[in-house]
């Protein structure tokens, strides 16, 4: 498969021919390269839009396969000014223009400050971005800043859900994470809000991205600055309930070599109550709750570009993360009869000691082999990571009268998970004649987990080994990859964009303590095209529409058959037969100076991943055990923009509304669920006299359905006010968050013998003080985003 994709690229390279074109360079008035200028090319005299680019680092941009004829260059960056070039008379052969220098805005207002015309939101043709440095994330964490996406939530254990899916591939800095669902939970917590810079949302990627998240894929971008020099960003808040957070943004720029740090540290003190009730026949099982975990977490990330040539650079990148909490657990259950009397009870006691570490290595090189755009890029990467819990149980068992029945029963567990990741890949581009581009790339990963979760009852004579719920877990999986990418401006107003993936996945599970279940090995090879049109109607008003064919295979820990108790009741249990979740995505997009005026979206997953509820009416063990669903639908619409009402207040908002619907088998029953559902956000921003600044937040969640779950309404106002200092580099914040207490998740799961009721609470309600300071060359030259060669395997851990 591999031979026959390369032969038939090398065939089709062999035969493209690349025409003459026009080149140029956008600098400042102190010859600074402007990476990432807009450049547009008029064809004269009327002016209308030939072609775009965007400026490279070096500040170059090229136009390709241009008839003869009259042109202009516009050229423009936010911030900066527009220039024009003069009038040239294009002949057919290689032009080089003189260069075009931007005057960078300088600006002042007397008593009020309004801050740069960025919206909140913009659609860009293939994503949606949410710019938070808009907003106030004082004493926010990245999970918080997150859920403010338009379509973006959590379910009830905080896992992230984009369009109603759980199936998102999570990426930082176009990079994706080595973790568990719940260890990105945690490592998001643990990373102060106001260091991230944007969050884009693409529903659809191309197909240079991996084909996996059937809802699509979120990218994170941590801030940076834009100029040579150095730089650096120091921030640190504290909060209620012995929160604090610190970190630090180094970068250091001299042309030819770009060097970057950042380092963040926290210590994290909450609690999370859940109250859950349960009908089992007739009997009523209440149950309650109460998690309260200390993490102390630090993550950190080195690395540094070295530009050889205008044509050559070599990028070296390690990142790492650690996560170690100690949490106390407290569950209290009674038992009620049909008449309402106290039959039974369980108090448990549950000390839990956990740590993750995660490790990540990755060398890339980028060659431009001409000046017309044929560009090489290759990423490697090896990431290890490693993690365990280590809990005790001490389960007191109660009669109606509440008096103890006989002694304690005393229960341990460990979990130790490894993980070896590796993966290479590498993209070509290529423009060819009449504007069409050409791009293809391969990719190749190997993927090694072990992980041995040991269940023991601690007797007299020691710790004795539960072999029903333990597991000695490995899973080795290989993916190989291959794209071919075609794009092409047609005239002034239409765009066009087609993919093709193809991925191989060889894959082998085995329980090494279960001797009954047989090892699940797969190997099936998967295509999954993807398609973009644009229409620009004019300056300001313009359409997208999209569709994607994507995979979500199921993350590691699903698999493994082990069961985790979270309380004497309560389990969840993985399964190592679940196949891979596929997914179609339609959207269709209306935007109106860079605003989200409409966005239509259809999203049908086959296969879904969902956890369903097992109960035991005589034990009254409830065990949720992975597995799949017979499809999910969801329609959706979403409108967003910004607005000033006057210039001192400014207006962003966002309305969604789906109906959602799950069609399935559970348990040889038929299931069938569906719900209408609606959300809105708004910040209201006020930019005051003196550098002050003053905004409130408003969303709401009506209700809708999860999975197997019916969610009920949750909603959340904050306040804020931020000052600046010294010539703006140093910003002091206090935030308070969710004023009214009303962010909670509730829930409802009723089928079959199943029915209960879920009310789980956190420490929504915090009071935060932040400062902020940025020092050295403000607007330092930002290092490569890039997206490694692990980038699918992230996230799956």
């Amino acid at each position: 498969m591999k031979k026959l994709i390369i032969s038939a690229a090398i065939t089709l390279l062999a035969g493209l021919t690349v025409k003459a074109q026009i080149t140029g360079t956008i600098t400042t008035k102190n010859h600074e390269p402007l990476t990432g200028a807009t450049v547009t090319l008029l064809h004269l005299p009327d002016s209308v839009q030939v072609t775009g680019k965007i400026a490279d680092v070096d500040g170059r941009f090229t136009f390709t396969g241009i008839k003869p004829g009259p042109y202009g260059v516009k050229a423009s960056m936010v911030s900066f000014g527009t220039r024009y070039s003069a009038a040239v008379n294009y002949k057919g052969q290689p032009l080089t223009l003189p260069v075009m220098i931007l005057t960078e805005y300088q600006k002042a207002l007397k008593e009020v400050t309004v801050s740069a015309t960025v919206p909140q939101l913009q659609q860009k043709s293939d994503r949606l971005v949410v710019n938070v440095e808009k907003l106030n994330t004082t004493g926010d964490n990245a999970l918080e800043v997150l859920k403010k996406a338009p379509g973006v939530k959590l379910d009830k254990d905080d896992n992230i859900l984009y369009r109603n899916n759980a199936g998102v591939v999570i990426m930082i800095d176009g990079r994706r994470t080595y973790m568990s669902s719940l260890e990105l939970s945690n490592y998001l917590k643990s990373m102060p809000g106001n260091s991230i810079s944007k969050v884009e949302l693409i529903a659809n990627p191309p197909g240079n991205y991996d084909a996996e998240g059937t809802a699509g894929m979120i990218n994170i971008i941590m801030k940076r600055n834009k100029m040579q020099g150095y730089s650096g960003t120091a921030n640190a808040s504290y909060g209620k309930y012995g929160k604090a957070y610190g970190g630090i943004n180094l970068n250091y720029n001299t042309g030819k070599f770009s060097l970057y740090t950042r380092a963040n540290t926290g210590y994290y003190d909450s609690y999370n109550k859940l109250n859950l009730s349960r009908q089992i026949g007739n009997e009523l099982y209440n149950q309650y709750n109460f998690w309260h975990p200390k993490t102390t977490s630090t993550s950190y990330v080195i690395g540094g570009d070295f530009y050889a040539s205008k044509r050559s650079t070599f990028g070296l990148m390690f990142k790492g993360y650690n996560n170690p909490t100690d949490a106390e657990v407290t569950s209290r259950s009674v038992t009620l009869n049909a008449l309402g009397q106290r039959t039974g009870g369980v108090l448990g006691l549950n000390p839990q000691k956990s740590n993750t570490g995660t490790y990540n290595f990755n060398a890339n090189y980028s060659f431009a082999i001409d000046t017309l755009g044929q560009k090489l890029s290759i990423d490697a990467d090896y990431v290890h990571s490693s993690s365990f819990m280590n809990q005790s149980y001490t389960n007191t068992y109660f009669d109606g009268n509440n008096n103890p029945i006989g002694i304690p029963v005393q229960l341990q567990s460990s979990a130790p998970v490894n993980y070896n990741i590796r993966a290479i890949k590498a993209d070509y581009i290529l423009p060819i004649a009449n504007h069409w581009q050409f791009e293809a790339g391969l990719k190749s990963s190997g993927v090694n987990t072990h992980s041995n979760v040991n269940f023991d009852s601690v007797k007299a004579v020691g710790p004795v080994l539960d072999l029903r719920r333990s597991n000695d877990f490995k899973y080795d999986e290989n993916i190989n990859a291959a794209y071919v990418t075609l794009s092409k401006p047609f005239g002034t107003r239409w765009d066009a964009k087609v993919s093709l993936r193809a991925e191989q996945t060889v894959s082998a599970a085995t329980s090494l303590n279960h001797p009954e279940i047989a090892p699940v090995k797969r190997n099936y090879l998967q295509l999954f095209p993807s398609a973009f049109i644009t229409y620009k109607a004019d300056d300001n008003n313009q359409l997208n529409a999209s569709y994607s064919r994507r995979i979500s295979r199921p993350n590691y820990n699903s698999l493994n058959s082990a069961i985790r108790y979270t309380d004497p009741y309560t389990a969840i249990q993985g399964n190592p037969y679940l196949q891979p979740s596929i997914s179609q995505s339609y959207v269709l997009n209306y935007t109106y100076k860079s605003f989200q005026i409409l966005s239509l979206s259809y999203l049908k997953v086959s296969d879904d991943v969902s956890l369903v509820a097992t109960q035991n009416d005589q034990t009254k063990e409830t065990i949720s055990t992975y597995q799949n669903l017979g499809s999910t639908q969801s329609l959706a619409a979403t409108s967003a923009g910004s607005f000033n009402i006057a210039k001192w207040w400014n207006v962003n908002y966002e309305v969604d509304a789906a109906y959602n619907k799950v069609s399935t088998v559970v348990q040889g029953q038929p299931y069938n669920s569906s719900r209408f559902a609606w959300s809105g956000h708004t910040d209201q921003t006020f930019f005051l006299p003196n550098n002050f600044k003053a905004q409130v937040s408003a969303e709401y969640d009506s209700p809708s359905i999860n999975g197997l779950a019916r969610t009920l309404s949750a909603s959340q106002i904050d306040a804020s006010v931020s000052k600046t200092f010294m010539d703006k580099r140093m910003t002091l914040s206090f935030k308070v968050r969710d004023i009214f207490f009303g962010n909670r998740y509730r829930s409802i799961l009723q089928y079959n013998n199943i029915n209960t009721r879920w009310n789980n609470e956190y420490e929504s309600r915090r009071f935060t003080l932040g400062l902020t300071y940025n020092f050295g060359n403000t607007k330092l030259k930002a290092a490569r985003n890039r997206q490694t060669g692990s980038s699918t395997e992230e996230g799956r851990m």
